[in-house]
């Protein structure tokens, strides 16, 4: 399988353990709690994987700024966190980072 497809499964599972760990409210709720840990047992699992071909710095950039921007719009949409024009631009800020970081920054061999 593609390291890349690898990288974005860690990815899905780190947003479902972050999502999970709000919902856990401090471990004290079962199912959240169980989600959050089997979540980033996952997600780490296979972020070892896509090591094995995509770059480590390359790899934490996607890893971080997906997962945030995502994070970030769970957290609007679902648990109604507050948004403002700085929190739009911070995001978009961190995605373009990402995508400058891939187009022009990766070495490839």
């Amino acid at each position: 399988m593609s390291p890349w497809i690898y990288l974005f499964l860690a990815i899905g599972f780190e947003i479902v353990a972050t999502s999970s760990l709000r919902a856990s409210e401090s471990f004290t709720r079962l199912l959240p709690s169980v989600v959050t840990v089997a979540g980033y047992v996952f997600a780490f699992f296979f972020l070892s994987r896509a090591l094995q071909g995509v770059p480590l710095g390359i790899a934490y950039a996607v890893w971080s700024g997906v997962g945030t921007a995502v994070i970030a719009l769970i957290g609007v949409v679902i648990f109604r966190d507050p948004v403002n024009l700085w929190t739009i631009v911070g995001i978009l800020l961190i995605v373009s980072g990402v995508f400058v970081l891939n187009l022009l920054g990766a070495t490839r061999h």
